[in-house]
């Protein structure tokens, strides 16, 4: 259980990091992209994926009553790591992006470690 509450509570405060920093960089991408046309797009990836990152550190705080939603988190980081390597592999976006998503292919691996070593809560 130990190692799941690390796990996801590493994971969840990385995330926290890395997402939360997309708030104060839309100037940045604009910079590098040009302006945003779909501003709400960006947003709503931002806010939504940052509440997942909250939602790790829910499951980090009780991984046997969360288990459920341990894989769904693996898959989720390991959709979008392999999506970015794919949109890389077709010239549409720089390495750097898909350099940047690999950590998730880790903890998509630690998330599913988890899963397995937590037991389900006793109904």
């Amino acid at each position: 259980m130990t190692f799941a509450k690390w796990v996801f509570t590493i994971g969840g405060l990385w995330g926290v990091l890395i997402i939360g920093s997309l708030f104060f960089l839309e100037p940045v991408v604009a910079t590098q992209t040009g302006p945003l046309s779909h501003p709400d797009t960006y947003y709503g990836f931002a806010v939504s994926t940052f509440a997942m990152q909250i939602g790790y550190l829910v499951i980090g705080r009780d991984p046997a009553a969360y288990r459920p939603f341990m894989l769904i988190g693996a898959g989720g980081k390991l959709a979008y790591a392999a999506f970015c390597w794919a949109l890389y592999a077709q010239g549409r976006i720089p390495v750097t992006v898909p350099t940047l998503a690999s950590p998730d292919l880790l903890l998509a691996v630690l998330f599913v470690v988890a899963w397995f070593r937590t037991r389900p809560k006793a109904a």
